[in-house]
C-alpha cells in the first residue's frame, strides 16, 4: 500500500509548496466583483456598515448553491460546485508541482465524503472516508461541517478591523487559527506562522445583489519569502448542483494509508 500513502502525501506536499511558493497567477476576474485593493495589515477599529455587509454576504453561502474556485500561487488549484442547504457538493483539487501534476477529485453528500486519488483508486471508483479519523484541517476538497472550501464563516467571522475601501471592497486582517484547512493550509502549517497568523491581510468584494464575488488573503512569509495569496471566486450563485451518491460496488473503504498520509490515525 505504498503508492496511496506516496499518491496521498505528494497532493498535500504539493500543495503546501503552492502555499509558500512565493509566486501567483493573476488574479482572477469575477463577473460582477469590483477592484479591491492590494491587502494590507491594519490596526484600525471595525466600521459597524462593513462588518454588517460581509457578515450579510457570508450567512448568504449557507442558504444558496454557488460555485467556488481557489488559487494558491500556480500550484494550488480547487474548483467546486456546492449545494449548502442540501449539504452537497463536488470539487476538483489540483497540486502542481516540479514535473508532477496530481488531481482529487471529491464528493460530499451529507455525512459521507468520497475521493477520486491518484494511487488509491481506479478509474471510475471511489474510496469513502471516515471523518472522524481525519485531523483537524484536513481535507480533499470538501469536508462535512466545511461545505464552503475556503471556510470564510469562520475566517471573516475572525477579524475585528473590516473596513470598506470603495463601493461593495473591504479589507482587514483574519486569525488563520479560526479556520485550519484553507486552501490545503493544515494546522501544522499555521503553528508554524506563529503570531503573524492571526493577523493576516485580506480584502473582499461582494456583487451587485451583495453576495461575496472575490476574497483575497495574503499569507505570511515562509523563511523571508513572500508567500502566495489565497484568491477565492464566488460565482453560479442559484445553479443547480450535481451530486449524486456513487454506486455501492464503485465504493471502497479508504485504507489505512490515505489517514497515514493526511496526518491522521
Amino acid at each position: 500500500m505504498r503508492a496511496p500513502v506516496l499518491a496521498v502525501a505528494a497532493v498535500i506536499a504539493l500543495a503546501g509548496c503552492a502555499e509558500q511558493g512565493g509566486t501567483s497567477p493573476g488574479t482572477p476576474t469575477a463577473p460582477s466583483a469590483p477592484a479591491t485593493a492590494a491587502p494590507s495589515a491594519s490596526s484600525s477599529a471595525a466600521d459597524p456598515a462593513a462588518t454588517s455587509d460581509l457578515a450579510k454576504a457570508t450567512a448568504a453561502l449557507g442558504t444558496s448553491s454557488f460555485r467556488a474556485t481557489v488559487t494558491a500561487g500556480t500550484g494550488f488549484n480547487l474548483v467546486a460546485a456546492i449545494d449548502a442547504p442540501n449539504g452537497k457538493g463536488s470539487a476538483e483539487l489540483t497540486a502542481t508541482g516540479t514535473n508532477t501534476q496530481l488531481t482529487v477529485k471529491s464528493l460530499l453528500l451529507g455525512q459521507d465524503l468520497y475521493a477520486q486519488i491518484p494511487g488509491v483508486t481506479k478509474d471510475n471508483t471511489w474510496t469513502h472516508l471516515d471523518i472522524a479519523r481525519l485531523p483537524e484541517g484536513a481535507n480533499v476538497g470538501l469536508r462535512p461541517g466545511q461545505i464552503d472550501p475556503v471556510n470564510t464563516a469562520n475566517l471573516l467571522g475572525s477579524t475585528t478591523d473590516v473596513r470598506s475601501t470603495g463601493s461593495r471592497s473591504y479589507a482587514g486582517t483574519l486569525d488563520l487559527t479560526k479556520a485550519a484547512g484553507v486552501a490545503g493550509i493544515d494546522k501544522v502549517t499555521i503553528d508554524g506562522y506563529g503570531p503573524d497568523a492571526r493577523t493576516v491581510p485580506f480584502t473582499a468584494g461582494l456583487d451587485d445583489q451583495g453576495r461575496l464575488s472575490v476574497l483575497t488573503i495574503q499569507l505570511p512569509a515562509v523563511e523571508g519569502k513572500q508567500s502566495a495569496p489565497i484568491e477565492a471566486l464566488y460565482t453560479g450563485y442559484g445553479e443547480p448542483v450535481t451530486a449524486e451518491q456513487p454506486p455501492a460496488a464503485q465504493v471502497i473503504e479508504a485504507p489505512a494509508d490515505v489517514y497515514q498520509a493526511l496526518g491522521g490515525a
